[in-house]
């Protein structure tokens, strides 16, 4: 950084700004959809050489305001991050940058990974038994109490109990484990 040592983190950024706000505009930009504004600011924190702090957020972005709507947008944003190390010196890599802030822009938002993670890890857990399901020949009171790969086929490898779906292979599967009986 230019000057690093005369000022004091975080420095401000080439347009005058605080970064934290930069880096907050950066963000909602992006979980609105809001373009320019997204490439504005993701721009500001590249230029005044945040680049990694701005990737780091966009990595975040994916998992928090985009999730499970898009699964593979945490691949591309990771490859894109890569391929801007691998080339970070060159004018080129700002292609990955801005590829980057638009895959995430376009992209369908959902914050269920967010929402669950505030459930599961600072919300309320309380107690919940074992299914009965979940006791099959993979444990070890589903052993003691005879559960075989028949139990195991029957009930504790049911994918979706509301949905049918079809396996060619299922019936075969079966017939072999039975065999070997876990």
């Amino acid at each position: 950084m230019k000057n690093i040592l005369k000022k004091v983190f975080p420095w401000p950024t080439v347009g005058g700004y605080d970064l934290y706000e930069v880096q907050s505009a950066f963000q909602k930009s992006i979980r609105r959809s809001l373009e320019n504004d997204s490439l504005f600011w993701g721009t500001e924190l590249y230029m005044s050489e945040y680049e990694s702090i701005a990737w780091n957020r966009m990595k975040i972005i994916a998992s928090e305001d985009i999730g499970i709507a898009d699964p593979d947008v945490c691949v591309r944003i990771s490859v894109l991050y890569e391929n801007w190390k691998r080339d970070e010196k060159a004018e080129e890599s700002k292609l990955y940058f801005i590829y980057a802030i638009l895959t995430l822009v376009r992209a369908k938002k959902s914050r269920i990974v967010d929402h669950a993670l505030i459930t599961f890890f600072e919300g309320n857990r309380g107690h919940r038994d074992v299914p009965d399901w979940a006791l099959d020949c993979h444990t070890a009171k589903g052993r003691s109490m005879g559960r075989g790969a028949d139990h195991f086929f029957e009930f504790g490898s049911i994918l979706d109990p509301n949905t049918e779906y079809e396996d060619a292979y299922k019936e075969m599967a079966h017939k072999i484990r039975r065999r070997k009986e876990y």
